[in-house]
């Protein structure tokens, strides 16, 4: 059995390159999202973008940060060789939003913003709104956790380098 630094440390790249297909997923299949989660009306990158360049021993951090933040220098990273490393999404289903950073690296969560509960009115309402708050942090975690899943199979699939990166050359090229 691995030891658990020696795992983390030989598959940690399989984060990163799960941040970039879902990119490219959502710039090219939005409609696949459908298929992880019947009730998703979208799927789009959030405010904030990280991408990293490994070059020799030098590493280059690529941030584009803002609401209307264009992504072309992304791809252009891309390009070059970067991976994502870091991605704010905007998961939106049943009409409400759930906005949280997603770390390629160990694919923690962090800033998850739930939808807003019902107001609590008595003491018999506490119950209900916590197990309500617990069961929308649940839902976008295990959107996230479907998608990686799905992710794993293509990636360990025969046509992975044949078919998949291929796609994403070509998307990263357009």
């Amino acid at each position: 059995m691995l030891d658990v630094a020696v795992a983390y440390n030989r598959y940690q790249f399989l984060g990163n390159e799960f941040l970039t297909w879902l990119w490219f997923t959502i710039d090219t299949a939005p409609s696949f999202f459908q298929t992880v989660d019947a009730s998703i009306t979208s799927l789009t990158i959030g405010n904030r973008i990280v991408l990293e360049n490994s070059i020799n021993d030098a590493s280059e951090i690529i941030t584009i940060k803002g609401d209307d933040a264009g992504l072309e220098e992304g791809l252009l990273s891309l390009r070059k060789g970067a991976v994502v490393v870091e991605m704010n999404l905007v998961y939106k289903a049943e009409n409400q939003e759930w906005k949280f950073t997603l770390k390629g690296e160990s694919l923690s969560f962090s800033g998850l913003k739930v939808p807003e509960t019902g107001p609590v009115e008595s003491a018999e309402d506490i119950e209900g709104s916590v197990l309500e708050k617990i069961y929308l942090f649940e839902k976008a975690i295990d959107f996230i956790n479907h998608l990686f899943n799905y992710f794993l199979k293509q990636r360990i699939h025969l046509d992975w380098n044949k078919q998949t990166v291929g796609e994403i050359k070509k998307w990263i090229q357009t």
